[in-house]
């Protein structure tokens, strides 16, 4: 069994009946005119590979489907709300992306649609497993500096820097680590997404920002503070803190409320994570 997953890019601009069809996949198409809203659907499918072509399904088959059946409902709904003045918000987006599901389903024959995915922005996303479409999955990325030394002191010198090399290195050394939290909330509720960054904020960042993991972190006191530690902390500091009621007004109406947390994903560089699911 295989998934296979396909990005389909397109932008829509509010304010226009139609944008021009464009010719750069990569890019998007629709292509969008002037000051236009962009777009990427992740459709994850899962199934067999066919013998005789190799593929589980063609991609250009994803691409065409979304353009036909997807898009349109996209264009809509924001034309629309952007004609009324009326905010978009998480369940509104949840919407969509159930709307999604339906128009694909049985669209690419025996295969299955597994997983779609709806970046909103370069570091925020939503998803809808298919197979359990009663939760909407929101993840979003967090940026901090730290430095730290991996060492266990029950090492000698020599098995230190033979285990843990340059990050062994005595005075300590910097990553911008990447933070992505993945909360799930039940098709149907409000989200403030204001709320749950704040959330994030007070209880980990400011915990790890710009700080020496070793020397100023309590919970590294004897723990090398490695990527994979550095993951545990997060979920212990955020597991159970999105499901209490708002605590502040919300003008978009969206409070942050029956949300738990799905993941944590810590990224140390571009090439090492780790996700932590508790």
């Amino acid at each position: 069994m295989h998934k296979v997953t396909r990005q389909v890019r397109f932008s829509i601009n509010p304010f226009l009946p139609e944008d021009s069809p464009g010719f750069n996949s990569y890019s998007s198409r629709p292509a969008g005119e002037g000051f236009s809203i962009f777009f990427e659907l992740g459709v994850g499918v899962v199934g067999e590979v066919e013998p005789t072509t190799g593929f589980v399904v063609n991609v250009v088959d994803i691409d065409k489907c979304v353009r036909e059946y997807v898009v349109p409902i996209f264009a809509e709904r924001i034309r629309e709300s952007y004609r009324l003045g009326r905010h978009i918000g998480f369940s509104e987006i949840a919407e969509l992306l159930k709307s999604t599901q339906k128009q694909l389903a049985g669209k690419f024959g025996k295969v299955m649609l597994g997983e779609l995915t709806l970046k909103l922005n370069p570091f925020r996303k939503v998803a809808i497993d298919c197979e359990d479409d009663k939760m909407i999955y929101l993840s979003e990325k967090f940026e901090f500096a730290a430095m730290h030394k991996l060492w266990n002191d029950d090492f000698t010198r020599e098995r230190n820097f033979e285990v843990f090399g340059k990050c062994a290195n005595p005075a300590g050394h910097g990553h911008n680590y990447i933070l992505e939290v993945t909360v799930k909330v039940p098709t149907g509720e409000g989200f403030c997404i204001g709320d749950f960054e704040k959330t994030i904020d007070d209880e980990f960042i400011r915990l790890v920002d710009h700080k020496n993991l070793n020397a100023d972190v309590a919970e590294f006191a004897g723990t090398n503070p490695t990527v994979e530690n550095i993951a545990v902390l997060a979920w212990d500091k955020l597991a159970g803190k999105f499901s209490r009621p708002k605590t502040r007004n919300n003008a978009l109406g969206e409070p942050l409320s029956k949300a738990s947390l799905h993941s944590i994903i810590i990224w140390e560089n571009d090439r090492t994570c780790c996700t932590y699911y508790g």
